[in-house]
């Protein structure tokens, strides 16, 4: 498998490492709190085929800049760390696209820095807090599968965790969230190696639950793609279609066969969307 082109970018908010494949107009693409390799990422691999893809260690992910103060893991603050990249790159615009927690970022940047986009696509995403407020949630305490989760993401926190048992806890993880969990190995089966930073996860978990930008995404004025799986169980398919509500410029598209990965589970349908929509926004 081609690997990933490594850079070190040093901006004016400090050095950021991006990863960097494929050929076309200029994407962005991150997590909040996943850590990139040369190995890539399944979600980003999507898109390599029609845009140079920059993907990102965004502040304490691999090899990019650790933060001083705790405020410099907020989703407003790495918005400006993204923007420094982008100038730092000098791409007067370029397109970004964010999954689940990489989506909600994408509306906090559509939201601030519209000016500096040419397009957004959010898949399995949502604009306000999704674990608190519906059972539909894996993350929400009354949810059938609450514990098995809570119980694997602890697991993955563990500093010491040699890479095969990393694997099989990520594995297990990411089951809880495909409609045939037996077809993991057929979705997930190129020598992706990605980890997750510890101090950005548990920053996410404590500014979520304040979040909710519903009342500013309408700020958002870039076309807007809006993906989701029907039977998405970490962002429910209603946080979707709020958003496709509040963003005058967007378009919703439904998976009926995927949860959270339509990307992976209704592969060929995921990449003629984009594709098209890729085509009409450029």
């Amino acid at each position: 498998m081609e690997t990933w082109n490594k850079k070190l970018v040093n901006t004016s908010r400090g050095i950021f490492e991006i990863f960097e494949k494929g050929n076309g107009e200029p994407l962005c693409i991150t997590h909040l709190y996943s850590e990139f390799n040369e190995t890539g990422d399944y979600f980003a691999n999507t898109f390599t085929e029609t845009n140079r893809v920059i993907l990102v260690n965004l502040r304490e992910a691999g090899d990019s800049e650790k933060s001083k103060h705790a405020h410099e893991l907020s989703m407003l603050e790495t918005v400006f760390d993204l923007e420094a990249i982008r100038k730092c790159l000098n791409i007067k615009k370029w397109g970004f696209a964010g999954h689940s927690t990489g989506g909600i970022l994408a509306l906090v940047y559509g939201i601030y820095f519209s000016t500096s986009l040419k397009y957004l696509v959010t898949v399995g995403a949502a604009a306000r807090d999704y674990m608190t407020f519906s059972k539909d949630c894996i993350y929400h305490a009354e949810h059938p599968q609450f514990h098995k989760m809570q119980g694997l993401i602890e697991s993955l926190k563990k500093p010491n965790l040699t890479p095969e048992a990393r694997k099989e806890i990520s594995k297990e993880r990411t089951k809880l969230s495909l409609v045939k969990p037996e077809k993991y190995e057929e979705y997930f089966n190129k020598n992706i190696n990605k980890k997750m930073s510890r101090v950005r996860m548990d920053y996410f978990a404590r500014e979520m639950q304040l979040l909710d930008v519903t009342k500013k995404i309408k700020l958002i004025t870039v076309s807007t793609l809006i993906m989701c799986g029907k039977y998405d169980v970490q962002c429910p398919i209603e946080y979707s279609i709020e958003m496709n509500q509040l963003i005058s410029d967007s378009k919703l598209i439904i998976f009926e066969h995927s949860n959270h990965y339509p990307f992976l589970e209704e592969k060929e349908l995921f990449l003629k969307e984009i594709n098209h929509f890729i085509g009409y926004v450029i």
